[in-house]
């Protein structure tokens, strides 16, 4: 996973991330779940999935892996079996959030460019059986990694930290397993949304040429087209979330790709071009968990307005017990 890391950099960035982190998913979460933002089922489905498992991302990779080992070196966390399992929810959390982006893309690519699925595929059931899936299945293929690890040190009978054993790197069986997991996360992630949003593209760009044809022989060229008026807020929603994803992540993707073709995985110190370039894709792979909420304000009104009235129903509590 990855490393632990210190320094004054990491101490302010980590504490940061997750005081903005935390209580953004948990408001994103509350206003969605409401169902008041103006957006179907199916798509209020995959959000609320998506700032649920953000969240616990926030929680296992940023507060109990980053923050702990910076403000509490020695803790009950870096207990050999505790460590190991903190270790497999984190790779749990992130691979559900990561493949729940995909299933939300996925799902809007079958809403924009497949109108004979569309029926069948876009709804609300569809979506808790994908998500539920999607969840069940990064649980059971992230088992192993519990058993990657052996004790640092064993101090008065009691094992501490989590060391990678020697066989991880020797025996096929772990050696086909670590490819499973890479070509799961990050590169059939990464590489579906790159293709997926470019297909989107091109079926939009089509689309919008023989719409316009249409509606210039029938002479409402300039009357509002409520169809492309609802269809342009599932396009930039799903343009945004997407878009983020891939920008966040590209970073630790090139660093994947680099250290896998190199083969080179040693690191000489903190200025390590390979190790700013590491460190600087983790922190960003993990702001991607925090980004959802700023995007669901800037380019949903009505979520906006859950929003003001969430904010501001605390202060109209406290000034009626004033009064």
């Amino acid at each position: 996973m990855h490393g632990q890391v210190t320094g004054p950099v990491y101490a302010i960035y980590y504490p940061v991330l997750a005081a903005f982190g935390v209580p953004g998913n948990l408001v994103t979460i509350v206003i969605l779940s409401r169902g008041r933002c103006g957006l179907s089922r199916c798509i209020t489905r995959y959000l609320v999935g998506m700032a649920v498992t953000d969240l616990l991302v926030i929680i296992t990779a940023v507060i109990l892996n980053r923050i702990s080992v910076i403000y509490f070196p020695v803790l009950f966390l870096s207990i050999t079996p505790v460590c190991s399992l903190k270790i497999a929810l984190i790779y749990a959390a992130r691979d559900s959030s990561v493949w729940l982006t995909v299933a939300f893309t996925v799902d809007r690519f079958v809403a924009i460019c497949c109108q004979k699925l569309k029926t069948k595929y876009c709804t609300e059931k569809t979506a808790a059986v994908v998500i539920g899936t999607v969840c069940v299945l990064s649980c059971l293929k992230n088992i192993p990694w519990y058993f990657v690890y052996e004790p640092l040190y064993i101090i008065d009978g009691v094992p501490w930290y989590c060391n990678i054993k020697l066989s991880f790197y020797s025996e096929l069986v772990w050696t086909a397993f670590d490819w499973i997991d890479r070509i799961l996360n990050p590169c059939a992630p990464f590489l579906l949304m790159l293709l997926l949003n470019a297909l989107t593209v091109r079926n939009i760009l089509v689309a919008n040429r023989a719409r316009r044809r249409l509606r210039a022989h029938s002479n409402a060229e300039n009357q509002s087209d409520p169809e492309m008026e609802s269809r342009r807020k599932s396009i930039v929603l799903l343009f945004a979330i997407s878009g983020s994803f891939i920008l966040l992540w590209m970073t630790y993707f090139v660093n994947f790709l680099y250290v896998r073709i190199t083969n080179d995985y040693k690191i000489s110190g903190f200025n390590d071009p390979k190790f700013i370039l590491q460190e600087s894709g983790n922190m960003l792979q993990l702001l991607s968990c925090c980004t959802n909420t700023c995007i669901y304000a800037v380019t949903q009104s009505k979520f906006r307005e859950q929003c003001m009235k969430m904010m501001k129903s605390p202060a109209n509590l406290m000034i009626k017990i004033v009064k």
